[in-house]
């Protein structure tokens, strides 16, 4: 079984005037959703800091193949998850030969219904790991380190 994803990028400007002169600022969509992304490059590549950049939407991309890989688990399990937080993280490593994001760092806050078994929950967030797309696609590893605990 497979799937097949596309999207659109646009672009308008000018490289003429040089590096520091050409605007970063571009768009994304993905039908049939109707939501368009708007985006930059980072800021420290002249981008625009109040647009989202490809390396925000890589780590972002990873932690939410997590959450939907994780909920499905749980759901099947009979798990009641009430909450869900990832901080997650990157660093861009410009010193490599061929410069790219280091591991992408996953912390999930896993808030379960009271009684529910910590160790569980902990196992299923690490197979769903294991199933998530997007993390099994990527080159560079991502690493998910997991807390959880009961809701209020």
């Amino acid at each position: 079984m497979t799937h097949s994803y596309a999207t659109r990028l646009t672009w308008q400007g000018s490289t003429g005037a040089g590096y520091r002169a050409y605007p970063r600022d571009h768009a994304v969509t993905a039908a049939p959703a109707e939501q368009e992304l708007a985006l930059s490059a980072d800021p420290a590549f002249r981008g625009a800091p109040e647009r989202l950049n490809p390396e925000q939407l890589v780590v972002a991309a990873a932690s939410s193949c997590q959450l939907l890989s994780f909920l499905a688990a749980a759901a099947r399990a009979g798990v009641d998850v009430r909450g869900y937080a990832d901080d997650a993280t990157s660093t861009l490593d410009l010193s490599l030969e061929r410069p790219r994001l280091t591991a992408i760092r996953l912390a999930a806050v896993v808030e379960v219904a009271p009684g529910t078994d910590h160790a569980t929950v902990e196992r299923l967030a690490h197979e769903a790991h294991e199933q998530c797309y997007i993390a099994n696609t990527l080159v560079v590893p991502v690493e998910l380190e997991v807390k959880v605990v009961d809701a209020a």
